[in-house]
């Protein structure tokens, strides 16, 4: 019998990236991203599990980050291998209206061109341009998410200020305002005197400053503070009752002594509050503009005086330096107090923590301001509950709630090491407030008439009515995401066959933002979790593992690696070597080792194309053949049960070492011999169906991981190993 000779390979020589466009644009024409068409295509059984997920919305305000990108390839790794195992897999993407960040980023763009602010231009004219902007940056997000290869139900998509998110948001206010959740009240807050509204405790960032520590003579003391501006209103010295150096003081008892703008009585305080250890030990507080110094004064309870006005100046109290601005003030305040023979010294480079608006980045004043707030420690009855171990008309709080479904395992975190975390944060939880003023979001759905006050989900008939101006913070609606996508607050065959989502992948930075407040929304508005599992990714750092910034100059454009290396390489540089909630060291030289895998995958795939040949004669496997064979089963056991741990790091690493260092190094090397020139036709047909058996698998295994070549290669093997048209729709 004459020898088989290899043909020519229906594939080209190389991979082509440029074409990934093309697969993406056949994967969208297929449906099969959409559930109801896999049923329809018969691809997927009407009985089949559901696998839900929803996609972290990101924000309007720009291009997606080398974060979003890692997250994209992560989340898509799932769908992906639960679409190919069979099960109903839903995706649901959308983007967020981001409010504060969106609107401090087009505030700042019309006063750079015009040299106008909000209050120049007015509300609707603000909005109307925010909406513009927002759209512009919508269609470049999709786009650029698409580039990723991200197998999304784009039929789904949603947008937390659209009018189904907005009527989910209306529901869930009204809800919470009748069950005495959702109050009106003066508390102390986070005020940004440059945006002009308040700011949640999640969204502060804390930057590191040196500055000055002034020591101050209080009477017979000396006290320590960097900020000299709010000493205006101090009349309570505080110290420790245990602090020995200031043991003949008695706590209430009255000292004279000279103060900035004159003479003053203050009271002596005892509280075990005070560090003994900072300064002299002794400190006078400033109740309206710090929450340690109101927590004291509210135990005690002492006078509150505001110093600082929402703009940032001194108020009456401050005398001749009132209506000044505190940066101005400050070193005016200090020349005073010299000369009044109030300074005792300054100590310089003092290093603290300065609180920040991480959105628009104004300098946190807290302040004592009426805000809307929705009571964590407040009980309420439990509507109906699907919750394990709460029971409907159960009381409970929200903050309850949201332990327990952690401690009794409802919801599962992966890694198991932040739950602490989770549960520190929720221990000391304060009431959440909700509202801004800002002119962006969902406008709170209040409206006042004489007196009167009527919260709906829409707006009261006749006349007269006003509505409360502030908007709503924005995780407020973003809390909703996981039921307000799938149809809630109408009913949905949606919410009820895809709620619970299956998974939560987002990272570990925003476990207090937005998972919790998920958690809270969800077991208290549709009475169960909002998801089953919680995937937390770690940050995306550079090759010396600083977090990436503008400023440094180390940021990595997602999308520029994608135009040069193609898209997968880029996913498995995000995937492999990022352990579950660990952070990851990014460079190019990482995309470029694993462009180079996508060549062995392809040239691979080249080789036995090339060398495959259809024939009826039985093949004769030798021992290697089988134990070949074997040793694939096992990878595919071993990939297929990390995957279903949510650990792609690992399959993702065993896949590329199978594949590299075992398939193509050794098992296509070993058959090349018996593949040329061989007149046994039972043995070569035995080495060829290992090759093509291995090499379907393997593109099975790879594909969630590097979905365009393996889509690609796919389009080349023959009809007869196929049972579907396109590879994402192949059985696992």
């Amino acid at each position: 019998m004459e020898p088989l000779k290899s043909q020519e390979s229906p594939m080209d020589t190389r991979y082509d990236q440029k074409k990934e466009d093309t697969i993406y644009a056949e994967w969208e024409n297929s449906g099969y991203a959409n559930p109801d068409v896999c049923i329809k295509k018969k691809v997927t059984k009407t009985a089949a599990k559901p696998f839900s997920i929803v996609l972290p919305p990101p924000n309007v305000t720009g291009v997606l980050h080398v974060g979003h990108a890692a997250m994209i390839a992560t989340e898509d790794i799932m769908v992906r291998f639960e679409r190919m195992r069979g099960k109903k897999t839903v995706w649901i993407p959308g983007t967020d209206h981001a409010a504060i960040a969106t609107q401090s980023k087009v505030e700042g763009i019309i006063y750079k061109k015009e040299g106008k602010t909000r209050y120049d231009i007015g509300r609707d004219e603000l909005i109307r341009r925010i909406e513009e902007f927002a759209k512009e940056s919508h269609d470049i997000i999709i786009s650029q998410i698409k580039k990723m290869g991200a197998s999304i139900d784009w039929s789904r998509e949603a947008y937390t200020l659209d009018e189904k998110r907005s009527l989910g948001v209306r529901t869930a206010f009204k809800r919470m305002f009748d069950d005495g959740l959702i109050y009106r009240g003066a508390r102390m807050v986070n005020w940004d005197p440059k945006m002009q509204t308040t700011v949640s405790d999640d969204e502060i960032e804390w930057i590191d400053e040196k500055s000055p520590l002034y020591y101050l003579k209080y009477g017979p003391f000396t006290i320590a503070t960097a900020r000299p501006e709010t000493k205006f209103g101090d009349k309570y010295v505080v110290m420790h009752p245990s602090d020995k150096r200031y043991k003949e003081y008695k706590h209430g008892d009255k000292i004279k002594l000279e103060w900035i703008n004159g003479p003053v009585t203050a009271t002596v305080i005892k509280d075990k509050a005070i560090d003994m250890s900072f300064g002299t030990g002794v400190m006078t507080i400033t109740p309206w503009h710090d929450a340690t110094d109101m927590e004291i004064a509210e135990r005690h309870s002492l006078d509150k005086e505001q110093i600082i006005d929402y703009s940032g100046k001194l108020m009456g109290l401050a005398g001749e330096f009132s209506g000044i601005h505190i940066k101005k003030a400050r070193p005016l305040i200090v020349e005073k107090m010299k000369e009044k023979g109030l300074l005792d010294h300054i100590e310089d480079d003092y290093s603290h923590r300065v609180a920040t608006n991480m959105r628009g980045g104004g300098i946190i004043e807290p302040q004592v301001k009426e805000q809307w707030f929705v009571a964590v420690n407040k009980e309420f009855k439990m509507g109906p509950s699907k919750i394990k171990g709460i029971k409907t008309g159960q009381k409970v709080t929200l903050k309850q709630l949201m332990r327990h479904v952690i401690t009794s395992g409802e919801i599962n975190i992966v890694p198991k090491r932040f739950e602490k975390t989770y549960f520190q944060w929720i221990d000391n939880l304060r009431d959440w407030c909700i509202s801004r003023q800002i002119w962006y979001g969902h406008r709170v759905p209040v409206w006042y008439k004489k007196g009167e006050v009527n919260c709906g989900t829409d707006a009261p008939k006749g006349a007269g009515w006003e509505q409360d101006p502030d908007t709503l913070d924005t995780w407020f609606s973003s809390g909703l995401w996981t039921f307000s996508t799938l149809g809630w607050p109408k009913k949905s065959s949606d919410f009820e066959t895809f709620h619970p989502t299956s998974v939560l992948e987002t990272g570990y930075d925003i476990l207090f933002f937005w998972v919790a407040r998920m958690i809270l929304m969800s077991t208290y508005l549709v009475g169960e979790v909002p998801f089953k599992n919680v995937y937390l990714h770690g940050l995306v750092r550079d090759a010396q593992g600083r977090k990436m910034s503008k400023s440094l100059g180390n940021t990595i454009d997602p999308l520029g690696l994608i135009d040069t290396y193609g898209a997968d390489a880029v996913r498995l540089a995000l995937v492999i070597g990022a352990a579950p909630g660990n952070d990851i060291k990014m460079s190019e030289d990482r995309v470029r080792g694993y462009r180079n895998f996508s060549t062995k995958v392809w040239n691979a795939s080249r080789f036995v194309l090339m060398n495959y040949f259809p024939s009826k004669v039985k093949p004769k496997f030798t021992k290697d053949d089988l134990k070949n064979i074997k040793e694939f089963e096992k990878i595919k056991k071993t990939v297929t049960a990390e995957l279903e741990r949510f650990d792609m790091n690992k399959a993702g690493d065993v896949l590329y070492h199978y594949f590299w260092h075992t398939f193509a190094d050794k098992v296509i090397e070993s058959t090349k011999q018996r593949l040329k020139d061989n007149p046994n036709e039972a043995d070569r047909m035995a080495a060829q169906t290992v090759l093509m058996d291995i090499s379907i698998g393997s593109l099975k295994l790879l594909h969630p991981f590097m979905p365009f070549v393996t889509e690609s290669v796919w389009k080349n093997m023959p009809d007869e190993v196929k049972k579907r048209d396109l590879l994402m729709v192949e059985p696992w």
